[in-house]
């Protein structure tokens, strides 16, 4: 039986954990039940996607992923001023705040507080990993080809 590396085309059975530059954790599945997804699925973004292709089951490693190709680098059109009064009377406003916001096609959108005064709020809607180098550890415990229908 051959050994199937991570490609296309391929379900993925693996633990994961990400931090920030400074080593802080900002998520992580070590120590839980191990995730499985299909590469091009959407549950991983393209460029995590790319840095597992041609890993064997069993393979434990480390990448550094850069802004490009994980949450992008932020975007000043992204950041959009609301007028104060849009917000709740009694809500006490503070830098760093998250917000959700309705988004053109109805659903939620997070938002940031970046800056305010008594009549407008800068809210900043990039991800808030936007610019972050992503250090992304894995540990790959099975790779099957993926049922495709």
């Amino acid at each position: 039986m051959t050994t199937l590396a991570v490609s296309e085309n391929t379900k993925v059975t693996l633990h994961f954990a990400l931090f920030l530059e400074d080593g802080s954790e900002i998520d992580s599945n070590f120590g839980r039940e191990a995730a499985t997804f299909v590469v091009g699925d959407g549950s991983l973004l393209p460029g995590f996607e790319r840095a597992l292709f041609g890993l064997l089951p069993g393979t434990e490693s480390e990448f550094l992923i850069t802004p490009e190709n994980a949450f992008g680098q932020p975007n000043d059109n992204n950041i959009q001023v609301v007028k104060r009064n849009d917000f709740d009377a009694e809500a006490e406003l503070e830098c760093g705040m998250v917000f959700a916001f309705a988004d053109a096609a109805g659903g939620e959108v997070p938002g940031v507080v970046a800056a305010f005064d008594d009549t407008e709020v800068s809210v900043d809607f990039n991800h808030p990993l936007a610019g972050r180098n992503i250090t992304f550890r894995v540990h790959i415990h099975k790779v099957e080809a993926a049922e495709l229908h």
